[in-house]
């Protein structure tokens, strides 16, 4: 063998030892891209789960969301209806309450008519009637009114003689009454009432939420619905020093 040959020889073994330690690299190489082009895929599939469920998750938020949408509107609905309950409360309650002033001195007249001319029992009050919705306390005065009229009415029916008509009664009778003031307790609770109707009939200061779109408190850092932050779109800007 020749030096030559030996040479040959030689190379071809250093060609060998490279192709071999390549060849190593080469195949880790090519098992670490099989390994990743596998966890790739399978992140893959599990990022189209999370995302299927991130869709689910909108869409329950969704109808959530348009569930107290809904209830906002009926509790709005059902304020509306109370401030117009209690608008016509108040109204009702203040035109009793006038018209049992032209009531009270009216029956006061005609029991101590019925009393010195006819020698009648006088009238029954609100309250003593049967099937009456009127409490003794509703109209406080109108009990002692009518103990007034029918204690004048009793002492004039006496000096009166039996045979007197009702023109001749007439002539003897004093003047009306005057009319007298509406009880200060009820007339302290009607303005109460109307006090808080007014102080209910003012909204609360709302906002939009840029996240559901909800009306929400102005000053609200978080929107009770969807939990997001509450950005103001007009931000205070800080004083210059």
């Amino acid at each position: 063998m020749t030096a030559e040959n030996e040479r040959e020889i030689y190379h071809k073994l250093e060609a060998m030892k490279e192709i071999r330690n390549k060849t190593i690299t080469l195949e880790r190489l090519k098992r670490s891209i099989l390994n990743e082009v596998r966890s790739g895929d399978q992140e893959g599939r599990c990022l189209a789960q999370y995302k299927r469920e991130m869709e689910l998750l909108q869409q329950e938020k969704m109808s959530h969301v348009e569930e107290l949408r809904q209830i906002h509107a009926d509790i709005n609905a059902m304020e509306t209806v109370i401030k117009q309950t209690e608008e016509s409360m108040g109204r009702k309650l203040t035109n009793a309450s006038r018209l049992h002033e032209d009531y009270r001195p009216l029956k006061a007249e005609v029991d101590m008519l019925r009393r010195q001319c006819l020698g009648l029992d006088r009238l029954p009050d609100l309250h003593e009637e049967e099937g009456s919705p009127i409490t003794p306390d509703r109209f406080p005065a109108s009990v002692r009114g009518s103990g007034v009229g029918g204690g004048a009415g009793g002492v004039g029916g006496a000096g009166l003689p039996t045979g007197v008509g009702g023109a001749g009664g007439a002539a003897f009778l004093p003047p009306a009454p005057r009319k007298p003031p509406p009880p200060p307790a009820f007339r302290s609770a009607l303005q109460q009432d109307f006090i808080t109707v007014s102080l209910r009939q003012q909204p609360p200061p709302m906002k939009s939420c840029l996240s559901c779109h909800q009306q929400i408190h102005r000053n609200a850092p978080i929107c009770p619905l969807c939990k997001a932050k509450s950005r103001s779109r007009n931000p205070k800007k800080p004083k210059k020093k």
